[in-house]
């Protein structure tokens, strides 16, 4: 998937301070390149992607973001040739203004902490 109109993302905070989060029930009822922002914590949201295949080479200007695996395989190119292999319970931080390019190895679900303003598809 090339097309960044073609992914399903919303950024609008689904769940508010104190409400219980089912993070495993609602990636189980998502179909691949879902994305949603879970809440907000202090400046940040909390977002919930179910993956599939390839993303796209974005970067994020100002932002750094954290990817966290809780099922399947996320690989992450990283320019200059670098890619970080994701399993569930690992993790890493892509450092703002980094070109990335992440790549879902079959269904995958991620969870990921970035600033309240990034545009999910980069910069």
């Amino acid at each position: 998937m090339t097309d960044a109109a073609a992914y399903d993302i919303e950024t609008e905070v689904l769940f508010e301070p104190g409400e219980h989060i089912d993070v495993a029930a609602i990636a189980a009822a998502q179909a691949p390149w879902w994305n949603r922002t879970l809440c907000a914590v202090n400046g940040s949201v909390v977002r919930l992607g179910v993956l599939e295949g390839d993303f796209h080479w974005h970067k994020h200007d100002d932002e750094d973001e954290f990817f966290l695996v809780l099922e399947g395989q996320l690989d992450i190119n990283l320019e200059g040739g670098r890619t970080v292999v994701l399993k569930p319970g690992q993790a890493v931080t892509v450092p703002r203004g980094m070109l990335h390019f992440p790549h879902a190895r079959g269904r995958t679900v991620v969870v990921m902490v970035e600033s309240a303003g990034v545009v999910p598809t980069g910069d």
